[in-house]
């Protein structure tokens, strides 16, 4: 056995790297994965067939389902159940107030639930198991409500609402050409749907919400505002994410104290109010004419003309790469000063 401090060297020119995990999507086809937060809800539509199975992650969690069909009426044999409460957390959920949750009741408006004398079924409880889990079988076609009750702990309690996650194993497996659109936090005034490969300029005045939903997934966006106030004066300040860092003190704000986006005046411009995501992209320009030449690509489609192009009319002088907030891209700086991304 060789006592050499050198590692042995291999002949002949050096192997080319292999990719040991191939880019794939995380579920297979058929399978959907909803995680349920904390005093939170989601709602499912399903169909004869489908398989639905909830885990207490932490344990110590109640969990209560309800369904209904086209005709509004709440009915728990529909995923193959007797009714065992009146849905009282859901009830206690719905009144409280919470922004997250605006959507969820929207949705339950649209689609007419008759709430006045709900029947659900309430599972797990206080001494549940952590990872404790109960499937269910859908009997026929609706729509499904899950919830994590939970209420304020007290500062001696230890009986803080946790999440839970929801596995829906669909009977049919269907191909869409597109997703459609998740419930909106409130009745839209614009539904504007930006295509791929091209960019959008629309008009918002101050306290309007924005909702910018990744439809299909896996889909960046390069976001960029003006104080139209500014543009009105010929000059054309856009949102900063160098300004934004120093003053958020933060990579990119978040909902929260550190959550708004500054211009170079450091006037607030937009202000986070949810977040799903949670990881996005504040280092980098946009991609650039420049990135594509580098790498073989010339005069290929690049969000800095897009931009160039959907501003041409708004007073704003075109850039060769733009700076912007790049949601749903996850780029970070590692130990060694290097900007990483991954999915």
């Amino acid at each position: 056995m060789s006592q050499s401090p050198y590692p042995a060297v291999a002949s002949g020119p050096p192997r080319p790297s292999l990719i040991l995990r191939p880019g794939q999507i995380a579920l297979p086809p058929g399978m959907e994965r909803y995680t349920v937060q904390g005093n939170g809800a989601v709602l499912i539509d399903v169909e004869a067939g489908d398989t639905v199975s909830v885990r207490n992650v932490e344990g110590g969690q109640a969990c209560e389902l309800l369904a209904w069909g086209k005709d509004g009426v709440t009915d728990p044999g529909i995923f193959g159940e007797a009714a065992n409460s009146n849905a009282a957390g859901i009830k206690a959920l719905l009144a409280d107030g919470d922004d997250s949750l605006s959507a969820l009741r929207l949705g339950l408006q649209r689609r007419q639930v008759q709430l006045e004398q709900p029947k659900a079924v309430r599972v797990f409880g206080g001494a549940t198991p952590a990872g404790t889990e109960q499937g269910f079988a859908v009997q026929r076609d609706g729509a499904l409500l899950i919830a994590a009750p939970g209420g304020p702990m007290l500062v001696d309690g230890h009986d803080t609402a946790t999440p839970l996650t929801v596995i829906v194993r669909r009977a049919t497996i269907r191909l869409k050409a597109k997703s459609g659109l998740a419930d909106p936090l409130a009745d839209p005034v614009l539904d504007l749907r930006v295509h791929s490969a091209t960019a959008e300029a629309y008009f918002v005045k101050a306290g309007d919400y924005l909702q910018i939903i990744d439809v299909d997934g896996r889909q960046c966006t390069d976001f960029q505002c003006f104080s139209a106030r500014k543009l009105d004066k010929g000059r054309d300040l856009p949102l900063d994410v160098t300004t934004t860092r120093t003053l958020m003190g933060a990579a990119y704000p978040m909902p929260g104290l550190h959550s708004k986006y500054y211009d170079q005046d450091m006037e607030p411009l937009v202000e986070v109010v949810q977040d799903t995501c949670g990881r996005h992209d504040a280092f980098a320009l946009a991609c650039a004419a420049k990135y594509y030449d580098d790498i073989g690509y010339p005069g290929h489609t690049n969000c800095s003309e897009n931009f160039n192009k959907a501003l041409s009319d708004k007073g704003v002088a075109p850039r060769a790469g733009w700076m912007a907030i790049n949601f749903f891209f996850n780029t970070a700086i590692d130990a060694h000063g290097v900007m990483v991304s991954d999915e």
